[in-house]
C-alpha cells in the first residue's frame, strides 16, 4: 500500500523524491523501535543517565504501547484520508490478475538483468553489514551502548537523504548508486580494521573510552553516506520506471528482490563464519586431546581440562577480505550493467503499453 501511494502522490518527474520519504520513514521507524526500545530497556543506561532505580520499558509493554499506537493512526487515517474509487479495471484486476501481471513483468528481458544485479550487489558488504556489530559484542562491547551510538547519527541519517534527492529525482538516480559502491567497499576492510584494534582500546575493568566509541561513530557516520547513496539511489530508480497502471505491484516486485539481495548474502556470513575460524586448545591437562574448540561442547571440555581455547583465523577477517575481492571483482559487470540499463527509456520497462 505505501508503494501505491508513494506512486502516485507525487507527479511522475518528481517520483524520484518517494525514495526519500522511504528512507527517512524506515530510518525513523529503526530509531523508535530498535535503538530507543535497548536504551529504555536496559537498566546501566536508565540507571546512569535517566536517574532512574532500573530500565523503564520491557518487550511486553513496549509492543503493547506501539500496538496501540497502530490502531490509533491507521483509525486516523481510515476516518480522515479519502481516495478516489478504483476504476472498473482495477476491481476486476483480484489476486489472479496481479499474479498474471508478476509473470509479465518477469518476463521482460530488462527486469531478468535488474533482478541478476539485486540479488548480487550486497555479496561484498555482507561481512561487514551482518558480523561487524556481533564482532564488537563477542569482545565486551555492550550492545546498548552500541545501539547508542546511533542518536549521534540518526540526525545525518534523516537529513542526508534529503540532500542525496537532489540528485536521484532526477533522470539518473542510479548515479549516486554508482559512486557509492566501491567506497562502501572499501569500509568493509575499515570495519574489519576497528574490530581488530578493538582489544587495544579496552580498559582494565573491561569497558572502553569514549575514544574508542568516537572512533566508531565517526566511521559509521562516514559509512552512512555511501549506503545512503546507494539507498536513495535504488529506490529512486524503482520508482522511476516503476509502471503506475499496474499500482504497486511493480515497484514491490523491485523492492522484495532488493531485501532478498541483502539477506541472502548477510545469511551465508553468518552461516559460514564459525567454519571459517580456525581454534585450538592449549594448556589442557585432560588425558585426551582436545585439539579444537569449534563447538561449545569442545570448548567446555577445553576449560574443564584446564586449557583455554585460542583462535589462530578468525573467519569473520577472512570473510571481510574474501568477500570485499568478490564484491570488487563483481563491479567490473554489476556496474556497466546498472549503466545500460539506467539509459533504457520507460518503454522498456512499461507492462503496458504507456511510455510515461
Amino acid at each position: 500500500m505505501i508503494n501505491i501511494y508513494l506512486l502516485h502522490a507525487f507527479q511522475r518527474e518528481n517520483v524520484g523524491w518517494a525514495s526519500t520519504c522511504n528512507t527517512v520513514g524506515q530510518t525513523a521507524g529503526y530509531f523508535l523501535g530498535y535503538v530507543v526500545f535497548l536504551a529504555l530497556e536496559s537498566q546501566d543506561f536508565c540507571v546512569n543517565y535517566l536517574g532512574q532505580s532500573g530500565s523503564l520499558v520491557t518487550l511486553s509493554g513496549f509492543l503493547y504501547f506501539w500496538g496501540i499506537v497502530f490502531c490509533i493512526t491507521t483509525t486516523l487515517v481510515w476516518i480522515f484520508k479519502h481516495e478516489e474509487p478504483a476504476s472498473q479495471e482495477e476491481q476486476e484486476e483480484g489476486l489472479l490478475g496481479t499474479y498474471k501481471v508478476l509473470s509479465h513483468i518477469l518476463k521482460k528481458s530488462t527486469i531478468q538483468r535488474f533482478i541478476a544485479v539485486l540479488l548480487t550487489c550486497k555479496i561484498g558488504f555482507a561481512a561487514a553489514d551482518s558480523l561487524t556489530a556481533l564482532k564488537l559484542t563477542e569482545i565486551g562491547v555492550p550492545k546498548d551502548r552500541l545501539a547508542l551510538l546511533s542518536i549521534p547519527i540518526m540526525p545525518v541519517q534523516i537529513f542526508l537523504p534529503f540532500y542525496i534527492s537532489r540528485y536521484t529525482a532526477g533522470p539518473r538516480p542510479l548515479d549516486s548508486f554508482v559512486l557509492g559502491y566501491p567506497l562502501r567497499l572499501v569500509f568493509g576492510l575499515v570495519f574489519a580494521g576497528i574490530v581488530w584494534v578493538a582489544p587495544l582500546f579496552r580498559l582494565g575493568d573491561g569497558s572502553f573510552p569514549f575514544l574508542f566509541y568516537g572512533l566508531i561513530v565517526g566511521v559509521y557516520l562516514i559509512h552512512q553516506v555511501f549506503v545512503n547513496c546507494m539507498f536513495v539511489g535504488l529506490m529512486g530508480f524503482h520508482a522511476r520506471i516503476s509502471d503506475t497502471s499496474v499500482g504497486g505491484t511493480y515497484m514491490t516486485l523491485l523492492n522484495t528482490f532488493t531485501n532478498l539481495g541483502g539477506n541472502w548474502p548477510s545469511w551465508m556470513a553468518l552461516r559460514y563464519v564459525s567454519e571459517l575460524t580456525w581454534t585450538s586448545c592449549l594448556g589442557t591437562a585432560m588425558k585426551s586431546d582436545v585439539v579444537s574448540c569449534a563447538s561449545d561442547h569442545e570448548k567446555e571440555l577445553c576449560e574443564e581440562g584446564g586449557g583455554s581455547c585460542v583462535t589462530w583465523l578468525d573467519g569473520y577477517y577472512v570473510e571481510s577480505v574474501v568477500l570485499v575481492i568478490v564484491g570488487f571483482l563483481w563491479m567490473r559487470w554489476g556496474l556497466p550493467t546498472i549503466r545500460r540499463l539506467q539509459d533504457l527509456p520507460a518503454s522498456a520497462w512499461a507492462v503496458s503499453q504507456r511510455t510515461d
